[in-house]
């Protein structure tokens, strides 16, 4: 069993802004391998699980195998995502360093560009801070979905919880098919592999067929 998390606020007014960028991308997941299952209250948050087909190998890459993964959104509200996530980690016994991934919002990146790490700082993101406080280390698997910075004249805050304009959500949409491959080939074949196949010059990366 693998947990794919993607972080947001819950609520309507919340509903595809910038911050909800990682539920965007779960929501996404779910249409992909679990369409028609109902999300369970479970965890804080909203939990679905699905089989996640074997990504594509690329050149001396094996064989892979299909994985059942837990799909999760947690309802704490951003701030508290570690509690929703640590939850779910004590449940299924799990390793974050091998079994955890979370899909994140991310305004050092420009909009449409999707980076994977193996681990790293919070990066001011409260989000990815509680869940390294909850689960005492840095050492998890994150796709950060870019958003671009805010302008200048615009608080942090008000923009990320504002909504995309047009033009982004013109190039959102292939980031968050992007995000959702890159999830594929985490679960099925490592952080390694896709951190060498979504860690491509700009805002295209590559994609999984």
């Amino acid at each position: 069993m693998k947990l794919i998390v993607g972080l947001g606020n819950p609520g309507a007014e919340y509903a595809r802004t910038r911050h909800n960028a990682g539920f965007m991308a779960v929501d996404r997941l779910k249409d992909r391998y679990a369409p028609g299952a109902m999300a369970r209250s479970k965890f804080g948050g909203l939990a679905v699980e699905a089989v996640v087909p074997p990504a594509a190998g690329g050149r001396g890459e094996g064989a892979a195998s299909e994985e059942k993964c837990v799909l999760l959104k947690p309802m704490t509200y951003m701030n508290l995502s570690g509690q929703s996530v640590g939850e779910a980690v004590r449940f299924y016994k799990l390793n974050p360093e091998e079994d955890v991934f979370v899909l994140v919002d991310d305004v050092s990146l420009p909009c449409g560009k999707v980076r994977v790490r193996a681990m790293g700082s919070a990066g001011g993101h409260n989000g990815l801070a509680d869940i390294e406080r909850v689960l005492g280390t840095r050492r998890y698997g994150r796709c950060r979905i870019g958003i671009d910075a805010p302008p200048a004249v615009i608080p942090q805050k008000d923009y990320v919880l504002g909504r995309f304009t047009d033009e982004q959500m013109s190039v959102m949409d292939g980031a968050l098919d992007r995000a959702c491959d890159a999830a594929r080939v985490w679960a099925t074949r490592g952080i390694t592999a896709a951190m060498n196949r979504f860690n491509a010059d700009g805002p295209e990366g590559a994609s999984e067929e």
